[in-house]
């Protein structure tokens, strides 16, 4: 890989000239260090970015910026797997021709955009993330934390959404082949966890997430799936804390659970996606409400989200 690998992925509609490192944190401009290597000069950009511009003077992207522009295409696209270590730092740098600032840049860009971990101390290195359901999952919940969103919004926005994917479910010509089977072992499970009311909170939950993950609808999935997430997050995290207290539903209210969902699952199979969609939001009406702390805000927290990226 060379650094014209980057420029060939843009339209040579505006060419900018003398693009040169300007990190504070490093003393001498890429070029002065790195003057036998190819240094980011004379980059086509596209007119693209252009576009939102207007009359304002446009400002030329930092080595930085395309450095993480760069990778973060190889990660999207697949190039560079989910799970596998970025190239060591010294090839990096002897691909892209920039000094080491550069690179920590590019890396802390892509780092917080949660596209890859950097692993400090002896190890070092970079794991590479695709984004996925938890990743978004955890932005949402951060930005619904930073509005001061109640989990009671969160849950009546799922009960509005959720029976919607039932009906989709519903409405699928191959549910006997994709969705049934997996609400089935789903169902199975909570069965078996019944009287394990931890268990049975994550399992009872995982129904849900599955309806979600089943529904046919790639941006169903993915914008519906994050805030299942969340949810679920403080499912487990609210079964915990209820547990050895007599907040948790009982074991009636477990088993009326279990049943409403034999019922979505008769619907489903009979495909009447009306009929399902009106079970779903007959059974959401009486769920709980997942609230951890005393405000009763959402607390993106609980998806341990750093933790996760490191675990995929």
């Amino acid at each position: 890989m060379t650094t014209s690998s980057i420029a060939s992925r843009v339209d040579a509609d505006i060419t900018v000239t003398d693009l040169t490192d300007t990190d504070s944190d490093s003393e001498e401009s890429d070029s002065e260090i790195f003057d036998d290597e190819p240094v980011l000069t004379a980059l086509s950009w596209s007119a693209r970015s252009m576009r939102n511009v207007g009359s304002s003077p446009f400002r030329a992207p930092h080595l930085a910026e395309l450095i993480a522009n760069d990778l973060r295409h190889k990660i999207l696209t697949g190039e560079l797997a989910d799970g596998a270590h970025l190239p060591r730092q010294e090839d990096l740098l002897a691909a892209y021709g920039v000094s080491k600032p550069s690179l920590r840049e590019a890396l802390r860009i892509l780092e917080s955009q949660g596209l890859v971990s950097v692993l400090r101390g002896k190890v070092g290195g970079a794991v590479v993330h695709r984004p996925d359901v938890q990743t978004v999952a955890y932005s949402v919940g951060l930005v619904l934390q930073s509005q001061g969103v109640l989990v009671h919004d969160l849950s009546d926005a799922l009960n509005r959404i959720e029976p919607q994917c039932v009906a989709l479910c519903t409405a699928r010509a191959d549910r006997h082949e994709t969705v049934l089977p997996k609400l089935r072992a789903v169902q199975d499970e909570a069965a078996r966890q019944i009287h394990d009311v931890s268990a049975f909170t994550v399992v009872s939950r995982r129904f849900h997430e599955e309806i979600v993950a089943n529904c046919g609808n790639q941006s169903l999935i993915l914008v519906v799936g994050a805030l299942e997430a969340v949810w679920s997050a403080h499912a487990r995290e609210w079964a915990e804390h209820n547990v050895a207290g007599d907040g948790f539903p009982n074991l009636d209210y477990r088993r009326q659970g279990l049943e409403d969902h034999g019922r979505l699952l008769e619907l489903i199979a009979a495909g009447d996606p009306a009929a399902a969609a009106a079970e779903a939001a007959r059974h959401l009406e009486w769920a709980p409400v997942y609230a951890i702390d005393f405000d009763h805000g959402v607390l993106p927290s609980l998806l341990s989200f750093g933790d996760h990226s490191r675990e995929r």
